[in-house]
């Protein structure tokens, strides 16, 4: 079944009184069993339609439904349109499907072309290149607990891999920085917890159901946090890497030295996850200070390189 399909039928239901089965047939190039499908498909998604026999007879949206679709600026539906296509990358389900299938029903015939150039203009893609595979699976899990209130049941592992036995309430489903996570209040700690993803294994659906609490929304913006932590280090990177060390600091702060490198005061926090940062660069990056942070770099790398001399 397509959706463009579907969203053409709708279009053209909007703009007749009435439109019999045959017709939309012949338009399609498809059978009147899937005409009768994609009616059904309509209906399920929330717009009534009904039908009447006889002679001038056919299929129509209840009248009491119809609305102006000048509600919707062209602005309007292009954002709508955006946010929903880019949202359905990332979450399947039929609800999207139904919500794109009516947000398009508002789009004027005359401005269809128009307010798709534009809702294509800005295309967001927050799936991962690679990764988890079990994620889409237990992203829906979750989806189905947060709907119905049932507890969750899965092992977590710590930043350490001890694994843990945890019930849950979810309540929250969070993308962060394209990390999945989701919030929910633990049974085992008697407190609210962010659980990341990738860090969930056996996931079941419970078929106890909860009560929800009053819901505390997780604090996801250290930006102020950050910045009191934060100094700032001096690396000379090769150009070759440029576009993995800007994710962390803008092109002002680069400055060339010579032909195919460049010094960058780097903002840098004394931890284990941003040493690994530069690490991450190999041979193309050299911290040149300050002086502890380098020497803290060499010993890191001669630890290294004593694991492959064993």
């Amino acid at each position: 079944m397509k959706v463009n399909r579907l969203v053409s039928i709708i279009m053209i239901l909007l703009d007749k009184k009435r439109i019999s089965a045959q017709e939309l047939a012949e338009m399609f190039e498809v059978s009147l069993r899937t005409i009768y499908r994609d009616i059904d498909a309509i209906n399920l998604a929330g717009i009534p339609i009904r039908s009447t026999s006889g002679v001038g007879g056919g299929f129509e949206i209840m009248e009491n439904y119809k609305m102006d679709r000048k509600v919707f600026s062209t602005a309007d539906l292009s954002a709508l349109l955006m946010g929903l296509s880019s949202l359905s990358d990332v979450m399947r389900g039929d609800e999207l499907v139904n919500a794109l299938a009516k947000v398009k029903s508002f789009i004027p015939a005359d401005n269809a072309k128009d307010i798709e150039l534009k809702a294509n203009q800005l295309s967001i893609d927050l799936s991962p290149w690679m990764g988890n595979r079990n994620i889409q699976a237990d992203i829906e899990t979750i989806k189905i607990a947060l709907q119905k209130n049932q507890l969750l049941c899965f092992e977590y592992a710590d930043n350490h891999g001890n694994k843990t036995v945890r019930t849950v309430e979810p309540y929250q489903l969070v993308l962060k920085n394209s990390h999945w996570y989701f919030q929910g209040y633990c049974l085992i700690r008697n407190d609210y917890r962010l659980f990341k993803l990738t860090r969930i294994s056996n996931l079941q659906l419970q078929q106890e159901y909860f009560t929800p609490r009053e819901y505390q929304k997780p604090q996801l913006d250290i930006t102020d946090m950050m910045t009191t932590m934060q100094t700032t280090i001096k690396i000379r990177i090769h150009q070759s890497v440029m576009d993995g060390v800007l994710e962390y600091c803008p092109l002002e702060d680069f400055t060339p030295d010579g032909d195919e490198h460049y010094i960058v005061n780097f903002p840098f926090i004394e931890n284990d996850y941003y040493y690994n940062n530069l690490f991450s660069f190999g041979d193309k990056c050299e911290c040149l200070g300050p002086p502890h942070v380098r020497a803290e770099m060499k010993r890191k790398a001669q630890a290294i390189a004593a694991l492959y001399e064993k």
